[in-house]
């Protein structure tokens, strides 16, 4: 049978315009269908405009905080509508950067919304377009609080959060995840009332508990209120906000604020993707896929990647697994997903990165752990920076001295942690870090200290 084309591809997120621009790289006929915009949530909404407004913050903390010891002695203002009008540049920048590549590789693109109605046919509009294979990349969207439903307005999600009209006066956040937390550094920074709500014992509960425990000193310190072991109950919109219930340790408190950001996770784009016929196994809204072949559904010639899948949602993960499905579609066997080599990165400041096994994780395995420690404020770097809160943390196991984790808290973090993962994917030891030579004066050298100290040869500390 002739087909349209070898590949469609259902979305244009980071997995989805991986996957496009790869198979063009690997000469098959490519369409890409995306219902918005090329680049998809990370793009557009998500990772890039959300760290361009995290700059602005750091600008702001920087000069606020520190301006006085650097000589700074004038007066800042800031313009509000500036700020989100560049974020939004960024994005738009970006976006025509996919556009640009998909012309360049000649990867056909559709704008539309897809519906697969037979396993080598798809429908947009009115149209049907066949492909030998269909990969299916749709993403996820914002799981709403139950009973305070997305307005846009007052309950907010991370998009409208990040393009609001007018900066508020205070602002409610449930969900002490990575989301929720860069948006209350963002806007308490700028002089929000922040305040957070998190179900769990702690703030980022899936990092090592050193680090969760040093970030919310951290943010604590800066001025966010901060409620863990704490639940949301009733919810009632005001005047002038929202009139929020929650129950803390310490008993019910009515907390008021503005306007209310929800970060409590996601929900897949499932809905109405499929024919009813086509009996495609789903999971929690999300596509049941098998990675060991190629991420194939229970459909032949149909797979699907990315945060549709499920978690973890990450736009580095969705890249990778589709790239892998991608190749392997084509006859390639090489680029494979380790689900346990996948950093995680907070980007608030001072930011969190971390890889592998926490140090409770690693006991809990049964491994006889070693840990490494370097704090920032013994660096150099950090130090002429006034940089020094946080610091390196490295699990190893003790016996062979391989490298189990690493955690970082530092105004660096989220670029050093690459090191970690390739050492780990290296398989490096604990006595082969410390002898890669580190270019001094550099927040890198922490990484190197911090493998020192755990043998006790730390020279700095």
């Amino acid at each position: 049978m002739a087909y349209d084309y070898d590949i469609v591809v259902i979305g244009g997120g980071p997995a989805g315009y991986a996957a496009a621009i790869r198979a063009a790289q690997l000469k098959k006929r490519v369409l890409c269908v995306e219902r918005d915009k090329l680049g998809g949530i990370c793009l557009n909404w998500g990772c890039i405009p959300t760290k361009a407004l995290l700059t602005n913050a750091h600008l702001v903390d920087l000069i606020k905080n520190h301006g006085k010891t650097f000589g700074y002695s004038g007066e800042a203002s800031w313009d509000f509508s500036q700020m989100i009008a560049r974020s939004r540049g960024v994005a738009s920048k970006l976006n025509k950067g996919i556009e640009g590549l998909f012309r360049k590789y000649k990867v056909a693109s559709k704008l539309g919304t897809a519906k697969v109605i037979a396993p080598n046919t798809v429908q947009v509009g009115d149209e049907k377009i066949t492909a030998e294979s269909i990969v299916v990349s749709t993403g996820v969207r914002p799981r709403p609080l139950p009973g305070a439903e997305f307005d846009g307005k007052t309950i907010l999600s991370y998009k409208e959060a990040m393009s609001l009209p007018k900066q508020p006066k205070s602002m409610l956040i449930i969900g002490a995840g990575p989301i929720g937390l860069e948006f209350g550094y963002f806007y308490n920074a700028i002089g929000t009332k922040v305040t957070v709500v998190e179900l769990l014992d702690r703030i980022l509960p899936g990092e090592d508990e050193e680090v969760s425990q040093g970030l919310r000193e951290s943010l604590t310190k800066r001025g966010l209120t901060i409620h863990t072991s704490s639940k949301t109950g009733k919810v009632e919109k005001t005047a002038n906000g929202v009139k929020v219930e929650v129950e803390t340790p310490k008993g019910k408190e009515v907390i008021e604020a503005e306007t209310m950001l929800v970060s409590i996770g996601v929900l897949g784009n499932v809905e109405n993707l499929f024919a009813d016929s086509l009996k495609v196994e789903l999971f929690k809204n999300h596509i049941k896929v098998d990675p060991k072949n190629g991420y194939q559904t229970n459909v032949k010639g149909i797979y699907a990647v990315g945060d549709i899948i499920g978690p973890p949602w990450l736009a580095h993960v969705a890249h990778h697994e589709a790239i892998c499905c991608i190749e392997r579609l084509c006859g390639h066997a090489d680029h494979t997903v380790d689900y346990t080599n996948i950093p995680g990165c907070t980007y608030t400041d001072p930011g969190v990165a971390s890889v592998g096994l926490t140090e409770k994780a690693a006991r809990e395995a049964g491994h006889e752990v070693r840990v490494g420690r370097f704090p920032f404020f013994a660096s150099g770097r950090a130090v002429a920076s006034d940089e020094t809160e946080g610091f390196v943390k490295l699990v190893f196991d003790a016996k062979y001295g391989e490298l189990l984790g690493a955690h970082l808290l530092g105004s660096q973090a989220t670029e050093l942690i690459a090191e970690l993962v390739m050492a780990k994917k290296l398989e490096a030891t604990q006595e082969e870090i410390i002898q890669a030579m580190h270019p001094h004066p550099t927040y890198s050298e922490a990484v190197m200290e911090a493998a020192a100290q755990g043998l006790g040869e730390s020279v700095h500390i």
